[in-house]
């Protein structure tokens, strides 16, 4: 009986709470026309300064803007509120005034005997400083802030919702998330314009302010002198209530102006504005113990009041003297660490024994560039390069991992694949990268270095020197493009290693969603999961995009039944991709310009590998592989200055063997066979490697 009685009595509550607002708003327009007895008038005025210190201290204590969403109706209705005890405290004035100083209640007679100790003249002139506060600076200042944020998020909507796109189309968020980001990017463009409106509530209700009170001062003179008062007497009663009218009411529209001014300032912080306000005046030591070395200069000239000084410097010494907080790790916003648990238990032991499959470590001067409550912007790129790799390599690569290690050098960065390094290089704080593309740009100041991605020539140029440095025909890149593309490049040389046995099942479980049945048929009928990655980690390792799964299991699926070697297996889905490496090797112009291998050179691959079938040896000489390898290093040097692709074109029987002699000396030389290329295109020899320019470039012993 007792459950259903409950039942019943949530929805009533429910509805009474809904008509809880209408009705109050309601009431107040009443308030306007209808008299109302001095204590009300005490406690409404009483819940019109609750009100408003409770919305400033929401507004100091808010991180983000939308917490707040309903401010510009908070901020309405306390005006409304203000305006109807304005005019329920002007009527008890006119009428009662007469009666003594507590004609309109208790409240306003303390504000105008307290507060300004009866003096008229101080209290009018407080009065006014309040106004011009509230309506030049605080008021006008937040609606112009207010105005500029919401055209700034209404022009930024439509990059912001594409953002939001890619990281669903990439896989880092849900769909529910998105639509969420989606909802929340509308709703702080409204709220900002939202909150532009708002601040001419608050302009009115200071120019109303003015008004009311001016009306009070003499309507107040002319109805004490028809109630029997003389000049004086009547001047200094209702000049006392009018101003403690006036201040009663100014108090909460300045804190609501405040709080309006605190909202729309600090949306860009992410945090509380005193803890953001603590971390940013106080967090450069060396800002605050100069400041503290300027106080105490300023305590010693003569007829400076001391104490305050130097109680003020010692403070300020005491917090530039206190030691750096040691700075958390910095976790990439796409991968989530388990939750925490008790160091040195077995739970923490067994949290750490799996190694990240990337990982991303940075000194820690590098901190402000990867932390995004720094402004570092490093995790958004991260996380298009995971979409980009996607789309270019057809590898979903896994989360990467990023954290400070204080053990490195503090400009330094180290990219680790399994716990391993794989790479490392160092940024220069305080400055910028300079590119010479042209390889021909005049001489700039700065240190030179090396560009870690490609190894080219580059200098460490100042921030001020960037515009010059442009004119001048550099490309100028910033640390988060550094680090960036450093990762980029990494990735593409080790996708074959990124890609396991996770990855791929991934692959095939996103790919069998719209077409299962060639995954059934291929995994585990014709082939097993292990066969078929050490076939996708060989074309990656010679830079092949796996994205076109279907024709690489269609072609296993077609060649397995005659053979379960994964090295003939990647030959023969090469040429299965042949659309696909003539495209990405041929010029603008239609042509594919090659290196030709001479005959001779074929054939001593031929007889290198007929030995190693019969046993009989087929290393190859040791002179020769030198002498080729030179030609070959010239030639693919040359094929890169003329801005082609460096690409060799051979018989299919050789084409595995010569890329691997080709491997070390010249990785980024593509071998293809002729098989692999589409019958109709145009091959061009850009030169033809041969067995006498080899000999030819092999000093005489």
């Amino acid at each position: 009986m007792s459950s259903g009685t409950n039942a019943k009595s949530q929805p009533d509550v429910a509805r009474l709470s809904d008509l809880v607002v209408p009705l109050g708003i309601i009431s107040i327009v009443l308030m306007m026309v209808l008299p109302i007895p001095r204590f009300l008038v005490d406690g409404l005025l009483a819940l019109s300064l609750a009100a408003s210190i409770g919305v400033f201290l929401i507004g100091l204590f808010m991180e983000q803007p939308l917490q707040f969403s309903s401010f510009p109706a908070v901020i309405l209705v306390a005006t409304l509120l203000r305006l109807s005890l304005n005019v329920a405290t002007t009527r008890l004035i006119l009428l009662k005034g007469a009666e003594g100083p507590e004609a309109a209640g208790r409240v306003v007679a303390t504000f105008g005997k307290f507060v300004i100790e009866g003096n008229v003249v101080v209290g009018l002139v407080v009065f006014l400083i309040l106004v011009v506060i509230n309506f030049v600076v605080i008021t006008k200042g937040a609606g112009r802030v207010a105005e500029v944020a919401a055209r700034f998020a209404l022009d930024g909507m439509p990059g912001r919702q594409m953002a939001i796109d890619a990281d669903l189309n990439a896989g880092i968020i849900s769909a529910d998330v998105a639509r969420e980001r989606r909802r929340n990017v509308e709703r702080e463009a409204d709220f900002f314009g939202a909150m532009d409106g708002a601040s001419k509530f608050v302009k009115g209700d200071a120019i109303a302010s003015l008004l009311i009170t001016a009306i009070n001062l003499i309507g107040g003179l002319l109805m004490g002198l028809a109630a029997g008062l003389d000049i004086s007497s009547a001047a200094e009663t209702f000049s006392v209530l009018s101003v403690g009218d006036a201040l009663v009411s100014q108090m909460p529209a300045l804190m609501i102006s405040t709080a309006a001014g605190v909202v729309v300032t600090r949306s860009a912080t992410g945090d509380q504005l005193g803890r953001a306000l603590q971390q940013q005046l106080l967090g450069s030591r060396r800002a605050v113990t100069a400041t503290a070395g300027v106080l105490t200069l300023m305590a010693l000239l003569p007829g400076m009041p001391a104490i305050p000084f130097m109680t003020l410097a010692g403070a300020l010494y005491w917090f530039g003297r206190k030691p750096p907080e040691v700075v958390e790790p910095i976790e990439d916003a796409t991968a989530q660490e388990p939750a925490g648990a008790t160091p040195g238990s077995t739970e923490d032991i067994e949290a750490s024994l799996p190694l990240d499959v990337l990982a991303l470590e940075v000194g820690l001067e590098l901190v402000q560039t990867v932390d995004p409550q720094m402004g570092g912007t490093l995790v958004e790129r991260i996380a298009a390069l995971r979409k980009q790799t996607a789309m270019d390599m057809g590898l979903v690569i896994p989360p990467i991992h990023i954290r400070d290690n204080l053990e490195l050098p503090p400009s330094n960065y180290r990219v680790l694949l399994l716990g391993t390094e794989l790479e490392r290089s160092r940024i220069k704080a305080g400055s910028l990268l300079a590119l010479d593309p042209s390889g021909s740009a005049p001489a700039v100041a700065g240190e030179e270095t090396t560009e870690p991605a490609f190894g080219t020539p580059a200098r460490w140029i100042s921030v001020r020197d960037k515009e010059l440095a442009e004119a001048l025909g550099y490309t100028v890149v910033d640390h988060t493009t550094i680090i960036a593309t450093h990762i980029a490049e990494i990735v593409r040389k080790n996708a074959h290693n990124i890609l396991g046995r996770a990855e791929l099942q991934q692959l095939l479980d996103v790919f069998s969603r719209n077409t299962p049945k060639v995954v059934d048929d291929l995994v585990p009928n014709l082939l097993g999961l292990g066969d078929v990655l050490k076939v996708l980690r060989n074309l990656l390792k010679e830079g092949v995009s796996i994205r076109d799964l279907r024709s690489i299991l269609e072609g296993l699926a077609e060649f397995a039944p005659n053979s379960r070697d994964p090295e003939q297996l990647t030959e023969l889905t090469r040429q299965r991709l042949s659309r696909q490496l003539t495209s990405a090797y041929k010029g603008a112009d239609g042509t594919l310009s090659a290196l030709v291998m001479d005959a001779q050179i074929e054939e001593i691959f031929r007889a290198s590998l007929r030995g190693i079938a019969t046993g009989s040896g087929g290393a190859l000489d040791p002179r020769q592989t030198q002498r080729l390898g030179n030609v070959l290093e010239a030639a693919v040097e040359r094929m890169e200055r003329s801005g082609r692709r460096p690409c060799a074109v051979v018989s299919p029987d050789v084409r595995r063997y010569l890329r691997a002699f080709a491997e070390r000396r010249v990785p980024n030389l593509a071998v293809l066979s002729f098989r692999e290329l589409e019958p109709n295109i145009n091959i061009q020899a850009f030169e033809t490697v041969s067995i006498e320019d080899a000999a030819a470039t092999t000093p005489a012993s």
